[in-house]
């Protein structure tokens, strides 16, 4: 197993996205993609480390775009990684598919690259981590997805910045 830093200086070094290209420098931040609620993490500038950030409740696609400019100016963020909800077979799921179109959309509001990770059991991981520490119901709810978020781009920023749409060629 790769250690924290080697797997930074490999996503910073050898980092190459779903169309061949080399990643920007500096902030990452991790998306736990919602109908309702997205999460969101953010790493920093050397891709060490991926910290829960908050929950947006999304309102209408105008104010969603207007925060989301406003969140990647604010941050300094470079590239948007979104987890991908595949099935266990690792097909694309109806959902994924979903995701795909909101990533095209958040390119197009914030002109930052995308990339995506397969998420399967980040939600599960969240709720079992936040069960352990024996939060109430409100408490989880206000956190999961950030902390979804976070566990996403922690293995994103673990694998290299390696992300899963260049291996099935969809995107």
């Amino acid at each position: 197993m790769k250690n924290s830093v080697d797997a930074a200086a490999e996503c910073t070094i050898m980092n190459t996205m779903s169309g061949g290209e080399t990643a920007p420098k500096g902030k990452i931040a991790g998306i736990d993609y919602g109908t309702v609620r997205i999460g969101i993490a953010v790493s920093d500038p050397d891709r060490i480390l991926a910290s829960p950030c908050e929950t947006y409740v999304r309102q209408s696609p105008e104010k969603d775009a207007a925060y989301f400019r406003r969140f990647a100016d604010e941050e300094r963020i470079s590239l948007f990684v979104i987890g991908l909800p595949l099935h266990l077979s690792g097909d694309v799921s109806e959902k994924a598919e979903e995701v795909l179109r909101f990533g095209k959309w958040l390119k197009n509001v914030t002109g930052k690259e995308i990339d995506y990770y397969d998420e399967r059991y980040t939600s599960v991981e969240a709720e079992r981590l936040l069960r352990e520490a024996k939060l109430t119901n409100k408490k989880r709810k206000e956190r999961r997805d950030k902390l979804a978020a976070q566990i996403l781009l922690s293995g994103y920023l673990e694998n290299g910045c390696r992300g899963t749409v260049q291996f099935l060629g969809i995107g």
